[in-house]
C-alpha cells in the first residue's frame, strides 16, 4: 500500500521557572548557554527552512517576562541577542505560537477560580511579545480534564493539544491520527491527540530514515490508512541534551530537523510539516471525543496520572495549602476595597500565581522546601490584610534565591 497523506505537526514546550535564567548565569553558566540557544536555534531554522517548515512553540508566561527582563538580556546579550531573537519569532510566519498557563500550571491541581488569570496572562503576554494572539493552547505536563474546555473557549482558544492516549472518541475507534471534537456544559474545543512513543523519540534522539519508517508503518496499520493522516509530535524544547546540543550536527535541529525537511523539500518524504491552525480550518473534525483526565505520565497507573506532583503527604498538603490561599485572597478581593492594600494585594496574588508552577512540585520532596518559602510568606502577608494591617516583607517578585537549577520534567 502507498501511503500519500501523511501531515505532521512539530511542537516545542518552552518553561523556565520564575527567576530561573537568572540563576543558571550567575551560578552554571554552561548551562544557560545551552539553553538558551535552544530558543535562539528554532528562529534560525524557520529561516533557513522558510519555504517548508512549520514549527509549533509555546513559551510559559513566567519564561517570556524572563527574557523581557532588560538584566537578563545584558547577562545573555554575549550569547544570543534575545530581542532580536523575540523580534524574530514575531516575524516568522512558519511559527505557530502556542500558549499556557502563565506560570506553567497543572490546571487541575490549582483553585478554578485562578484558571482565568492564569489563561489571560499566558495568553496575553505571548500576544504583547509577539504581536499575535495564540490559537491553540498546550497544557503544561500534558495535565487536562474536560472541566478546562469552557474556561479555554473563554479565553479565545479553539484547539488544545492533549494526550493521545486520554482521547475516548464517541465513534469507539481508537486512532491518535486525526483531530477531535471536545464538548463540555455547551462549549466546544477541537482536541489534536499528542503521539506519546513519537514524542517521546523526538525528545530523545532520532533520525529521518528511521522516522519515516516508522510513521509509515504507523500509518499503514492505522484504522484509516488512505483518510487523512495527522501525525503530532511534542516534546520540550529546551531539556535534555538532545535538544541542547551545542554540537548542532550531532542535536535535534542539525540531525533531523534539516535532514527531514531537505527531504520534504526535494520530494523525497511522505511526511508533510503543516501548521495545526490552518490544517484544522480545512480538515473541521466531526467525530466528538472525550479526553480522559490525565498527563503524560506514561508510567502511572490508570487514575493515577498525576501521581508525580501528588505522591507524597508533603505534595498533597502544599497543594491542598494552596488553593487555601487561593480561596484567602478572592474573600479579601470580594470584600470592600481598600485602596491602601492594593500593592499588598497585588504582591501576594503574584507569589500565589508563581506557586502554582508544576515545577516546585515535580522533583517530590527535593523543591517542596521553596514552595513551603513562598506559601508561608504569602500566608503571612494575607494574614496581615485580613488584619488590616501593614503586609509582610515579600520577596522578589521574580526570583528564586533557594531553587536550584533547571527543573528537567517530560513536556
Amino acid at each position: 500500500m502507498t501511503v500519500t497523506k501523511i501531515a505532521h505537526a512539530l511542537g516545542l514546550h518552552m518553561h523556565q521557572p520564575p527567576g530561573n535564567l537568572r540563576q543558571l548565569i550567575e551560578t552554571r553558566p554552561g548551562e544557560a548557554e545551552r539553553i538558551i540557544r535552544c530558543y535562539e536555534r528554532v528562529v534560525r531554522y524557520a529561516e533557513r527552512f522558510r519555504d517548508v517548515a512549520v514549527f509549533h512553540v509555546g513559551f510559559s508566561g513566567v519564561l517570556l517576562e524572563q527574557l523581557l527582563d532588560p538584566e537578563v538580556v545584558v547577562r545573555y546579550g554575549a550569547l544570543v541577542d534575545i530581542p532580536a531573537m523575540l523580534e524574530g519569532y514575531r516575524r516568522a510566519p512558519n511559527i505557530e505560537l502556542v500558549g499556557m498557563g502563565y506560570s506553567h500550571p497543572i490546571f487541575p491541581l490549582i483553585a478554578r477560580a485562578d484558571w482565568s488569570e492564569q489563561l489571560a496572562r499566558g495568553r496575553g503576554l505571548v500576544e504583547r511579545v509577539f504581536g499575535r494572539a495564540p490559537r491553540g493552547f498546550w497544557p503544561p505536563e500534558l495535565a487536562f480534564t474536560m472541566e478546562m474546555i469552557p474556561a479555554l473557549v473563554k479565553a479565545g482558544y479553539d484547539y488544545v493539544v492533549v494526550d493521545g492516549a486520554q482521547v475516548r472518541p464517541a465513534d469507539g475507534m481508537s486512532d491518535v491520527l486525526r483531530p477531535y471534537l471536545a464538548c463540555h456544559h455547551g462549549a466546544c474545543i477541537r482536541v489534536v491527540p499528542r503521539d506519546r512513543a513519537l514524542s517521546a523519540a523526538q525528545r530523545s534522539g532520532l533520525d529521518p530514515d528511521w522516522f519515516e519508517r516508522e510513521v509509515v508503518g504507523r500509518v499503514a496499520g492505522s484504522p484509516r490508512p488512505q483518510a487523512m493522516r495527522l501525525l503530532t509530535t511534542w516534546c520540550d524544547g529546551e531539556n535534555g541534551d538532545w535538544l541542547r546540543q551545542l554540537h548542532e550536527p550531532s542535536g535535534f535541529f542539525g540531525h533531523f530537523v534539516a535532514p527531514q525537511l531537505a527531504r520534504w523539500r526535494d520530494g523525497e518524504s511522505v511526511i508533510r510539516p503543516v501548521s495545526l491552525g490552518r490544517y484544522l480550518d480545512d480538515f473541521q473534525p466531526r467525530v466528538h471525543a472525550r479526553v480522559q483526565a490525565g498527563c503524560w505520565n506514561v508510567d502511572a497507573e490508570i487514575g493515577d496520572e498525576l501521581s508525580r506532583w501528588t505522591a507524597s503527604a508533603g505534595q498533597r498538603a502544599a497543594v491542598a495549602e494552596l488553593a487555601r490561599l487561593s480561596e484567602r485572597y478572592w474573600a479579601l478581593v470580594r470584600e470592600s476595597a481598600r485602596d491602601r492594600w492594593d500593592d499588598a494585594l497585588i504582591a501576594a496574588r503574584q507569589q500565589i500565581l508563581e506557586a502554582e508552577t508544576s515545577c516546585y512540585l515535580y522533583w517530590g520532596e527535593a523543591w517542596l522546601p521553596y514552595l513551603r518559602h513562598r506559601l508561608e510568606t504569602t500566608a503571612c502577608a494575607l494574614a496581615a490584610l485580613e488584619r488590616g494591617r501593614g503586609c509582610c516583607e515579600m520577596p522578589p517578585l521574580a526570583s528564586t534565591r533557594h531553587a536550584p537549577g533547571l527543573a528537567e520534567a517530560e513536556v
